[in-house]
């Protein structure tokens, strides 16, 4: 081999895996066990992205040990501020070395000395042999390496593409001339987080600097007598902390380890024990990635092995985390994942119509039928039925297929009317408010107490997915027939259900329905064990009618108001794009981060110290230039150019286009299975993020108008719900009483924490009691209250220290929850809606800390979503009983929108108050105000 042919890569294995978990720290997956699984997710992805286009002819992982290393015993405090390990890194260890040995790559550690040590040992001895080494680390440390045949390589993340840096890049980054004056750079620095201190008052730039003038640490301490002001107190007073500062971050290059190339080399994985580990780990879609098939899921109920809300790994006790040291133990637990096999199964067709009422009379004599529709759309308003299966025995299915022709299909559809609308036959579907509206088109009412496992599960698992195959994968064992069988794959391309051949479908469509129908039988006792029976048949399954019926009715919008206010958009766009041109002094496009950055941070240097994205261009996010504002008027035009582009593209132009050809209106999606906190959300479009807060975003509500002549649009929302929910569940004596006297919260907040008159409230100190009051819910700090209004920490700390003198009860609500979710792992809304926060006794400080903010506001969002829930329940149940013609159509936040007919109105308001006001018994009242008008902005 050449030097070109022999490639080492060594991969810091720390580093990528803290960077995995980190990556995913808003948005963790966690399987079917309540394993976080981000960080071996992550880590897994970098690994065979690299396999598959770096092809390595050498390679090994290299791991720190618990061992002291010599620089713990020449400086006692090194690496001494560091948090914990956060537990789910704990956990996810020993499936990431399980992982490793299953792609049958080499783990490299040596007691006494770090992973970084062992990195640069090894990349050394590789280039006295000819190898080109790639350093995998995202760590800033290793350009001290760097040499004509040693480079860093950090892999690709959050759309950034993988970054080598050789000799040249290394430098031009510490703007040095040797990549070992890194070195110096790093002893003058210091690193917060190994804590070396460096010198104080030296930071990056001031480092860069020193040693582009003198070259090293130990010149500088040679030429103390040539630098300017405090340097030259600060260098003799801090001499010999930097002379050790150095050497801490030393990286050592000739640990006792031997080069082993044969070891080194890169073998073929182990495909059985990578099925194996992702079985476990259940990566479904990066199994397909690697192995090009789908691979088996460890089958475990929903609540096996709950312990203090959380699920244990591999349904193992406590004592035995951590301990998995190769993929032998996780091989134990992995069931095979079973496919469709005609001889275990049978599946029927109905295709005469004396075999359909056959099929009929059987069907009838049930309690409990679960049922699937194959369908021509997903959009289920265009969706013309295919094929209807039905299931009432595990492993038996029948379908009946529903003719293209119209009236054939209606006169198949209608002689199973009998059954849908039986009050006494339950049914089962999985996402049953598609079929719902798909039946609907027909003329069909499903009737009857109902249940779906989406919904089931969801209540049980809230932080999964819950679509059927990852459903049946996970606690069936079974992958089902993937409909790119059948149809193809997505795009232009994708067949349609009607041209699938009848017994191929039958396989599917009937495969759905018995799959439904074994889920139904695990959830159904697990929501009893997890007291999440009463929740489910009471809110969940009653609201699933509601959102079918609002999205069947849609709502109405003036296109032309639309399509004249884009005009108008388009115009103030233009001149913001001109004034910031001209600001800049130089013609670029705004739209470009990267152009942007190099006019706000080079051109105009508005920020001597702007920071870089990994990708080397300036950040130019809403947070970074929210920072800004003030420092020049740019700042403020280019927010606001962003802020009317968006508004343009994302509803001005886009709502148009939603509007649904055969019926005239926008028919928005409710999604109850998303949000872990129980809130609603819609798509198609998201109603929830209708900028309100500007008077440009508010104007698109004006868009949305009565359905036709004889309407009008009432608005009813809950008046401060999270506030007085907080009131209700703290019991506190003040702001219980100010919430019964009707009084101005926030007036009142701020009377009682300035110690002033309620008349003498200012408008700034009820903004600042308005902040408190809101902030207190999310957990808020001295340091994001100063952030927010503006002002010394301090003064925002003393802020809140009066809000708890005056408001107690708040306080020692807050400590219960958290010592709550300590003692079960989770919290509950006032309806018994859980939330688990399985970092809650976390030893790491930053994720515990998320873990209390929760534990204080979950249980206030959670229980204001269940509220607003009975209400449209209560609602729906009482129009309907009075046959109103007026239509509820929208839910955002804690408001509801209605079609009102004119002469319903003030009956439905009056209605729609009471029901919303007295959706629970509280001792804080529930406040609900309402307006009417002839559009949304209107009426709100």
């Amino acid at each position: 081999m050449n030097q070109t042919d022999k490639r080492l890569f060594l991969l810091d294995a720390y580093a990528l895996i803290y960077r995995a978990h980190f990556a995913f720290i808003n948005n963790p997956r966690v399987n079917s066990k309540g394993m976080n699984t981000s960080a071996v997710f992550g880590f897994t992805n970098t690994l065979f992205d690299l396999l598959n286009k770096e092809k390595p002819t050498h390679i090994a992982v290299v791991f720190d040990t618990a061992a002291p290393t010599e620089r713990h015993i020449d400086f006692t405090g090194y690496k001494a501020n560091r948090e914990a390990m956060p537990e789910d890194i704990s956990i996810a260890i020993p499936y990431v070395k399980a992982v490793i040995e299953a792609f049958r790559i080499p783990v490299r550690e040596l007691p006494g000395y770090e992973a970084d040590d062992l990195i640069g040992t090894l990349a050394k001895k590789a280039e006295q042999l000819g190898y080109t080494t790639y350093m995998v680390t995202p760590d800033k440390d290793f350009g001290q390496l760097v040499s004509e045949h040693i480079k860093i390589y950090k892999p690709a993340r959050m759309g950034n593409g993988i970054e080598i840096m050789g000799v040249k890049e290394v430098c031009e980054k510490f703007e040095v001339e040797r990549p070992e004056q890194v070195i110096d750079i790093l002893g003058l620095w210091g690193d917060a987080v190994d804590n070396i201190p460096g010198v104080p008052g030296v930071g990056e730039k001031t480092a860069k600097a020193l040693i582009k003038e003198y070259g090293s640490v130990e010149n500088i301490l040679q030429n103390t007598d040539k630098l300017k002001g405090k340097m030259v107190d600060k260098f003799r007073e801090f001499a010999a902390q930097a002379i050790m500062s150095k050497k801490l971050a030393t990286i050592i290059t000739d640990a006792p380890y031997e080069f082993d190339e044969v070891a080194l080399t890169l073998d073929p994985p182990d495909t059985e024990k990578i099925k194996a580990v992702f079985g476990e780990l259940e990566f479904r879609r990066l199994s397909e990635r690697v192995l090009g098939e789908g691979i088996s899921m460890a089958s475990a109920p929903a609540s096996v092995a709950q312990k203090n809300g959380q699920m244990s790994l591999f349904d193992m006790p406590d004592d035995t985390l951590g301990m998995v040291k190769s993929t032998e133990a996780i091989e134990d637990k992995v069931s095979i994942l079973h496919r469709f096999d005609p001889a275990k199964v049978d599946y029927r067709i109905a295709q005469t119509e004396s075999e359909m009422q056959e099929l009929l009379g059987t069907l009838l004599k049930q309690k409990n039928i679960c049922f699937d529709t194959e369908t021509t759309d997903l959009e289920s308003l265009n969706a013309e039925l295919v094929a209807i299966t039905f299931a009432w025995e595990e492993g038996k299915a029948w379908m009946v297929p529903v003719a293209e022709d119209k009236k054939e299909a209606q006169k198949t559809i209608e002689l199973f009317r009998p059954l849908f609308e039986s009050e006494q036959i339950e049914k089962t579907a999985q996402n049953l408010k598609y079929d719902l509206t798909v039946l609907a088109n027909y003329g069909i009412t499903v009737r009857g107490k109902c249940f779906d496992t989406m919904l089931a599960h969801y209540l049980l698992q809230p932080d999964m997915r819950h679509n059927m195959n990852i459903l049946a994968e996970t606690y069936l064992s079974y992958s089902p027939i993937p409909i790119e069988e059948l149809i193809g794959k997505k795009g232009k391309n994708q067949g349609n259900m009607r041209d699938v051949e009848l017994e191929i479908l039958r396989d599917y469509a009937c495969e759905d329905a018995d799959i439904t129908l074994r889920l139904r039988n695990i959830f159904e006792p697990e929501l009893e064990k997890n007291n999440c029976k009463k929740l489910f048949e009471e809110i969940e399954m009653p609201l699933m009618m509601v959102l079918a019926a609002m999205e069947r009715a849609g709502v109405k919008i003036d296109e032309k108001a639309l399509h004249d206010y884009s005009a108008d958009l388009e115009k103030d766009i233009t001149l913001l794009d001109k004034e910031i041109q001209e600001m800049a002094g130089t013609r670029f496009n705004i739209a470009s981060p990267k152009q942007l950055g190099d006019v706000l941070f080079e051109v105009m240097g508005l920020d001597k110290k702007a920071k870089k994205t990994k990708t080397g261009q300036y950040s130019t996010g809403e947070d970074v230039l929210s920072k800004m504002l003030g420092v020049h008027p740019i700042i403020q035009k280019i927010l606001d150019y962003r802020s009317l582009q968006k508004l343009k593209s994302t509803y001005v132009d886009a709502l148009p286009q939603m509007v649904n050809t055969n019926t005239g209106f926008i028919h928005t999606s409710f999604n109850q299975a998303v949000a872990a906190t129980g809130r609603l959300s819609s798509n198609n479009p998201n109603l929830q993020n209708i900028p309100i807060r500007t008077e440009k975003g508010r104007e698109v509500r004006k868009a949305f108008v009565p359905r036709g002549e004889g309407f009008v649009l009432l608005s009813a929302d809950y008046s401060q719900v999270e506030l007085r929910l907080m009131a209700e569940l703290s019991k506190d004596p003040g702001m219980v009483e100010a919430f019964r006297l009707g009084q101005d919260i926030h007036a009142a907040t701020a009377a009682k924490v300035y110690g002033v008159a309620l008349d003498e409230v200012t408008s700034d100190m009820r903004r600042n009691a308005k902040m408190v009051n809101f902030g207190i819910i999310y957990g808020i700090s001295a340091f994001g209250l100063s952030q927010r209004l503006n002002i010394p920490r301090s003064e925002a700390a003393h802020i809140i220290e009066q809000y708890f003198n005056t408001y107690a009860q708040v306080k020692a609500y807050m400590d219960y929850s958290i010592e709550k979710a300590r003692e079960h792992g989770f919290v509950e809304t006032i309806m018994g809606r859980r939330r688990y926060l399985k970092d809650i006794n976390s030893a790491n400080a930053v994720m515990r800390g998320f873990a209390e903010r929760n534990a204080i506001n979950a249980p206030i969002q959670g229980s204001a979503a269940d509220i607003i829930k009975k209400a449209m329940i209560d609602i729906h149940a009482a129009m309907k009983k009075e046959k109103m013609r007026s239509i509820m159509t929208l839910q955002v936040h804690d408001e509801l929108v209605f079609d009102a007919r004119k002469e319903e109105l003030e009956t439905l308001r009056a209605l729609v108050k009471d029901k919303m006001e007295h959706a629970v018994i509280t001792e804080v009242p529930l406040v609900v105000e309402t307006g009417t008008g002839m559009n949304w902005l209107e009426a709100h």
